[in-house]
């Protein structure tokens, strides 16, 4: 603005701060603390657009030690002050469900019941389908996900228009194609592709057995429905809408790589579902 005929006494004055004032800051050399803030506020701002605006102030902290771009020290309470000094904060929140009672009749039929703490990889297999969307007319198409308790890796995926026996047979041979077998123990809810006869003789053949949530109890199958919650909140919420099928198979597929190769976990021990999978947990 000096450029454009305007004295710095005038440009002080509008500002309303001395010549003294201005000339210091000039000159003003970064202190060590600034330069840690400056540093530590650039990697939350990494951070942050990496993870889909999604990490709070507690994995923020971990996230940071995790990176190794930091040579000091950053602990929490320094983290939750910058964050708020520059209004950073999760975009996430995490969807509620009604929770129903389970009927005792199918308390047999559970096997699983509840037991979401594996300690070998391919012992449990959970699955579902969530609904998704793409292009101006909404067109809606179903997203399987095989995940194995262990870690909660995902094993295999597939798009299909709409659930069927077929979609989720075609699902699971993929993941066996890529194990080398079924998990001993599949977990679905009671959803007509997973009491169909196709699926179940399917299951039969690969020695798999095959337990169910009681019905309308979600948190029977509570880790796919989380994993299911995350993927679309910090996923695909933040992405722009498909406008093609091929499209939002490409945003699944770096979805699955995201929540497979980056997304850590406190229940993980902060490491990513394929590192605790193959060894890193070691």
């Amino acid at each position: 603005m000096n450029n454009e005929g305007y004295s710095i006494s005038e440009l002080t004055k509008v500002a309303g701060i001395t010549r003294q004032a201005y000339y210091k800051w000039l000159k003003h050399e970064p202190t060590k603390y600034e330069i840690e803030e400056s540093e530590i506020l650039q990697l939350i701002k990494q951070l942050e657009n990496e993870h889909k605006q999604s990490v709070g102030y507690d994995k923020m902290t971990r996230l940071i030690k995790l990176s190794h771009q930091i040579p000091y020290t950053v602990n929490k309470k320094r983290v939750i002050r910058i964050m708020k000094d520059h209004s950073i904060k999760a975009d996430y929140r995490q969807p509620t469900h009604k929770r129903i009672q389970a009927q005792q009749t199918y308390e047999a039929e559970n096997i699983l019941n509840r037991q979401f703490d594996q300690t070998a990889a391919n012992q449990v297999w959970v699955t579902d389908t969530t609904e998704l969307n793409y292009g101006i007319r909404l067109n809606k198409v179903r997203l399987h996900v095989v995940l194995d308790l262990y870690g909660q890796y995902p094993v295999s995926w597939l798009i299909t228009p709409t659930e069927t026996a077929e979609g989720v047979v075609q699902v699971f041979e993929q993941a066996r194609m890529k194990e080398g077998a079924l998990a001993p123990l599949i977990h679905t809810d009671r959803g007509a592709a997973y009491t169909s006869k196709a699926f179940n003789q399917y299951l039969v053949v690969n020695d798999a057995q095959h337990s169910y949530s009681a019905p309308g109890t979600p948190a029977d199958n509570a880790v796919i429905e989380h994993w299911w919650a995350d993927f679309k909140a910090i996923w695909i919420a933040h992405l722009p809408k498909a406008q093609t099928l091929l499209e939002l198979e490409g945003q699944v597929r770096e979805g699955i790589t995201y929540f497979t190769e980056k997304f850590i976990s406190v229940k993980r021990n902060d490491l990513t579902a394929a590192e605790y999978r193959f060894g890193k947990a070691n």
